[in-house]
C-alpha cells in the first residue's frame, strides 16, 4: 500500500530549499579575512606607489598628479589578484608565485590602459619599475605577516572553524589526525555514518545547527552510497567536505580541496542557503499567473470542445504522489472516456513499458478524439498551472506519478520524490513517451536533481516548447 511511503510528520520542504533563508555558516569570519587581505594589499600598493613616485625620475603626468589614478591602480591590481583566486582560503592566498604573476600582469594591464588613454604621458621607466618591484615585495611581505599572525592566533584557539566529523568507527582516528594537520579547525564532535541515514538525517542537521557547526567532514565510505546528502548540507548553509576522494566519482557541485596534503572533495555552502530555490518559486508563480491569464481564451475553447466531443466532466482529477510521497490531486483536461481507470486493468497486458512500473499504451482505445489532439501538443497539462499556484507542483521537475505506479517503486526510485514534481522535466524533453524503460527515466530525473540550477530549469522550459511544437514522442 502506498500509505506506508507517505510520511506522517508535518510538511517537509523541497530537497533544494532551506527552512527559511540562512546565511552561510562562518560567512562573517571568511568575509573579515578577505576584507583584511584586501585592505593590506591596498595599503601595500599605495605605499609602493608613493615611494616609487618619490624616488623615481619625475615626469609631468596625470598618473602622478591626480589621486583618482591611484584609485584606478588599486582597483585594477586588487581585481586581478581576486580573479586569480588569491583571496580564497587555505593554500591559495599563500601561493606567492601566483601572487607575483598577478601583480606583474596587473602592471602590464595598467601600461596598456595608460598607452590607450594618453600614449605620450604616463610615468617614467624608473617609477614603473620601482612600483612593480615594491608592489611585489610589500604584498608578499604583508601576506607573510598575515599568515604568521593567523597561525599564532590559531595555536591559542582563535580564528578556528568549529567542525564536525561523520565517519565509520574504523576511519575516525585517521580522519581526525588528517583534519588536525590543517591547524584551523576545532573538532567539536564525531559521530558514525548512520547519522546520515534517511531516518536520522533531520535530527543530525538540527543538532549541527544548534552547535553552530560551520563545516562538516564526512569520510568517503560514509557518504558514497547516500545520494543527495550534499543538497541537505547546501540548504542548511553548512560547507561539506568529503575525504579522502575517489576521483572516478565526483558528487555534483563539488570542488577539489587540499587538507594535510591529501585531496578531498568540498561542496561549499551558498552565501544565502535556499535563495536559488526561493527564486525558482517566485518564477513559478509569476509564469503560472501570466500563462493562466494570457491563455484563458484557449482554456475556455478547449473546455467547450471537450464538452461537445464526449459526455463527462471537462477536467480530470487524479490522485498523484508528490513531494515526500504526499498525495495530491492533479488537474488535467479530460482526454479519455469517463471510466478510463476501470478499463486500465483489462489493458495491463498490453503495457508497452518494459519494466511495467509505468503504464504506457501508444494506441490507447480510451482516448477521445479531442483528447488525442490535446495530448499531441500537451495541452491537456495546462490546468496543472493551478497546481503550481498552490505549491503542489513546479513548472519543472520530475513528473508526479499515479499511486499504481509508485506502489511498484523500488527503494532507489523514491529519491525522485524528494523534490517538487513538475509539469515538464528533463525526462520529458529527452524523449517524452518514446522512453520505454522506467529506469532510464529515473536516471534523467536523478541527473536533473543532482545538477539543478535556475538556468537548467529555464533551458528545460525552452526545450519543452520546441519538443511540443515538433510533436516529438507524443501520444
Amino acid at each position: 500500500m502506498i500509505s506506508k511511503f507517505i510520511p506522517l510528520v508535518s510538511f517537509k520542504p523541497d530537497l533544494r530549499s532551506s527552512r527559511g533563508t540562512r546565511i552561510q555558516r562562518g560567512f562573517a569570519t571568511r568575509f573579515l579575512r578577505v576584507l583584511t587581505l584586501i585592505l593590506l594589499d591596498a595599503i601595500a600598493l599605495t605605499l609602493a606607489w608613493k615611494l616609487a613616485v618619490f624616488y623615481g625620475t619625475p615626469l609631468k603626468s596625470p598618473w602622478t598628479e591626480k589621486s583618482s589614478f591611484l584609485l584606478l591602480i588599486l582597483v585594477v591590481e586588487i581585481s586581478i589578484i581576486a580573479a586569480q583566486g588569491l583571496y580564497n582560503a587555505g593554500t591559495h592566498r599563500r601561493n606567492y608565485t601566483h601572487l607575483i604573476k598577478a601583480v606583474s600582469l596587473s602592471e602590464l594591464f595598467l601600461l596598456l590602459i595608460a598607452f590607450l588613454y594618453e600614449p605620450e604621458r604616463y610615468v617614467s621607466r624608473s617609477i614603473f619599475l620601482l612600483f612593480w618591484l615594491l608592489s611585489v615585495v610589500f604584498i608578499c611581505t604583508t601576506r607573510l605577516i598575515f599568515d604568521i599572525a593567523t597561525k599564532r592566533l590559531r595555536r591559542v584557539g582563535v580564528i578556528r572553524y568549529p567542525v564536525f566529523l561523520i565517519a565509520d568507527t574504523e576511519d575516525q582516528v585517521s580522519n581526525i589526525k588528517l583534519i588536525e594537520k590543517e591547524n584551523c579547525y576545532n573538532i567539536v564532535g564525531v559521530t558514525e555514518a548512520s547519522s546520515l541515514d534517511r531516518d536520522n538525517r533531520e535530527k543530525t542537521l538540527e543538532f549541527l545547527h544548534k552547535r553552530g557547526i560551520v563545516e562538516v567532514f564526512v569520510s568517503w565510505n560514509a557518504i558514497k552510497n547516500r545520494l543527495y546528502i550534499s543538497w541537505h548540507f547546501l540548504s542548511a548553509g553548512i560547507t561539506l567536505r568529503i575525504l579522502p576522494t575517489e576521483k572516478e566519482v565526483l558528487p555534483p557541485k563539488s570542488i577539489l580541496w587540499i587538507i594535510g596534503e591529501v585531496p578531498c572533495l568540498t561542496i561549499p555552502a551558498p552565501i544565502i542557503a535556499g535563495s536559488s530555490f526561493l527564486l525558482k518559486r517566485y518564477f513559478d508563480l509569476f509564469c503560472a499567473i501570466i500563462l493562466i491569464f494570457s491563455l484563458s481564451p484557449i482554456l475556455l475553447l478547449i473546455a467547450l470542445l471537450i464538452k461537445l466531443d464526449s459526455p463527462g466532466p471537462v477536467f480530470f482529477r487524479q490522485s498523484r504522489i508528490g513531494l515526500h510521497c504526499k498525495q495530491f490531486k492533479i488537474w488535467k483536461f479530460r482526454t479519455m472516456v469517463t471510466n478510463a481507470e476501470k478499463l486500465q486493468t483489462a489493458l495491463e497486458a498490453k503495457n508497452e513499458m518494459k519494466d511495467g512500473v509505468l503504464f504506457k499504451l501508444k494506441n490507447d482505445p480510451r482516448i477521445t478524439r479531442i483528447g488525442k489532439f490535446l495530448r499531441l501538443y500537451s495541452l491537456d497539462e495546462l490546468p496543472q498551472l493551478f497546481n503550481v499556484l498552490v505549491g503542489e507542483m513546479s513548472l519543472v521537475g520530475p513528473r508526479p506519478l499515479p499511486i499504481r505506479d509508485v506502489e511498484r517503486f523500488q527503494t532507489t526510485h523514491f529519491i525522485r520524490q524528494e523534490v517538487l514534481p513538475g509539469i515538464t522535466g528533463l525526462w520529458q524533453v529527452s524523449g517524452r513517451s518514446d522512453i520505454d524503460s522506467f529506469e532510464d527515466g529515473v536516471k534523467l530525473d536523478i541527473a536533473y536533481i543532482e545538477n539543478w540550477s535556475l538556468w537548467l530549469d529555464l533551458n528545460i522550459v525552452l526545450k519543452t516548447v520546441k519538443v511540443v511544437l515538433q510533436k516529438s514522442g507524443a501520444y
